[in-house]
């Protein structure tokens, strides 16, 4: 495939990316999230196996991320058995609860009827949506309750609330989506970050007082008014905008825009949550936004991918860590979200990264630091979820706020970039090729 083959792949990216979407484009294929532990659960995984190397580092040892997966969500579905459970083919929901999008009066008349209760109700002004979550009735499963809505309403949009976890190694929690207001960081320097717009991130909380933090304007939402820093939303958050004297992330000082959907709640990432967040950053007119999560395609959040993208934004997503035969996971496989492998410091695929046309950029996912909580005050992270921050951040410097052709320029930009480094062919495992190689940041300097 030529280098003209692959400009016009982007462009091709880009068309959907500006509105030439619908939810059903996508293959449903499902599969469990890529594994991110919630905190507390006591898994002998990545967030266990660290060894201290020096006063300013945490040495983690990566292990297999693919297999980690399956053990992680056994554990929280034992652990959380009155509040989680799963759909037939396995993928990990909130218990009797069902996402009706936009529903019809009619519709939810009938449901009331039926039993159903309404837990909350949401207007997705900006994006033409509206949500309602629904508790089945009782005596119902969730599964039942399910079916009996869509054969009230065949053309109607339901579907379970299903959970969605990071995609690398650092825990995370979950999230009540309410807006929390703003902010850390102030000066010069920040004022002069938030004149150039800003990046957004819909992930675990930020440790906002973390030193790669200071002089950054961080508006957070999520968690009813809380805050609960995670090592996960910490460490993606750093590599967008961190900067400290030993460390800098891809756009550091850029203003952040963090929406927090786990706030430590066994229930948290759900796909209501993650659609609330994203509404939230329509109304901020947030150009370019990272989510480092994965799971299956979900009829919700698929319209609301939809609508997000119509309206010019840029969604940036880990492509997972399931491995190079697994099925696509979400958001990452929504077409025009531009997902994100990992590659090694010779710019090889980590070998557990996703392949697939879903797969639009690499960028440095292994050996390489990021913000840790506590003390040492930083650690070795790998996977998607890390690589995905680093383009999220080269993308939000050409797009401050959503706007189509501006997206469709960065992307071309960032394609072009991509393939001046001798990548002149659309690859499964790189996509347009690997960005960012030069902003990895090695444990060598920490040590």
């Amino acid at each position: 495939m030529t280098l003209g083959r692959s400009l016009f792949a982007i462009l091709a990216h880009a068309a959907i990316a500006l509105g030439l979407y619908w939810p059903g484009m996508a293959t449903a294929q499902l599969r469990l999230p890529s594994l991110n532990l919630p905190q507390g659960l006591g898994n002998p995984g990545l967030d266990g196996l660290v060894r201290p190397v020096g006063p300013l580092l945490d040495r983690v040892v990566p292990g297999q991320l693919d297999k980690l997966r399956l053990e992680g969500v056994s554990e929280l579905l034992r652990r959380h058995p009155d509040v989680l459970e799963t759909d037939t083919r396995g993928e990990p929901v909130v218990r009797s609860e069902i996402l009706a999008s936009s529903p019809t009066p009619a519709l939810m008349a009938a449901a009331l009827r039926l039993g159903f209760e309404v837990i909350r109700e949401q207007r997705f002004e900006l994006l033409g949506e509206s949500l309602v979550v629904l508790r089945a009735p009782a005596g119902l499963s969730t599964g039942a309750a399910l079916a009996s809505l869509r054969g009230l309403d065949p053309q109607g949009a339901f579907d379970f609330n299903h959970v969605y976890l990071g995609g690398s190694s650092m825990a995370l929690g979950g999230g009540t989506g309410a807006n929390i207001g703003a902010s850390a960081g102030a000066g010069a320097d920040a004022r002069a970050a938030a004149s150039r717009g800003g990046v957004g991130l819909i992930d675990s909380g930020v440790a906002s007082a973390h030193p790669v933090f200071a002089g950054t304007t961080i508006e957070q939402f999520g968690c009813g008014g809380t805050r609960h820093p995670a090592p996960h939303g910490t460490a993606v958050a750093a590599l967008m905008v961190g900067r400290s004297d030993r460390f800098r992330g891809a756009a550091p000082g850029l203003r952040l825009f963090a929406a927090d959907i786990y706030c430590d709640a066994p229930t948290g990432g759900s796909a209501d949550k993650i659609a609330a967040a994203l509404e939230w950053m329509a109304r901020r007119q947030v150009g370019v936004i990272n989510l480092s999560v994965v799971g299956p395609p979900n009829a919700t959040l698929g319209r609301v991918v939809g609508a997000m993208l119509a309206r010019g934004h840029l969604l940036v997503a880990a492509a997972g860590n399931d491995g190079p035969a697994a099925p696509p996971l979400y958001p990452a496989s929504y077409p025009g979200v531009v997902g994100v492998s990992g590659v090694d410091p010779e710019g090889r695929p980590l070998p557990e990264s996703a392949r697939g046309p879903q797969v639009m950029f690499a960028a440095p996912g292994s050996q390489m630091v990021s913000a840790a909580l506590g003390a040492p005050p930083y650690r070795q992270v790998r996977g998607s979820s890390f690589a995905a921050p680093i383009v999220s951040a080269l993308l939000a410097q050409s797009l401050p706020q959503p706007e189509r052709d501006a997206a469709a320029r960065a992307l071309a930009a960032l394609a072009r970039l991509a393939a001046g480094s001798n990548q002149a062919t659309v690859s499964n495992a790189t996509g347009h090729g690997v960005v960012g190689a030069a902003l990895r940041m090695a444990p060598a300097r920490f040590r």
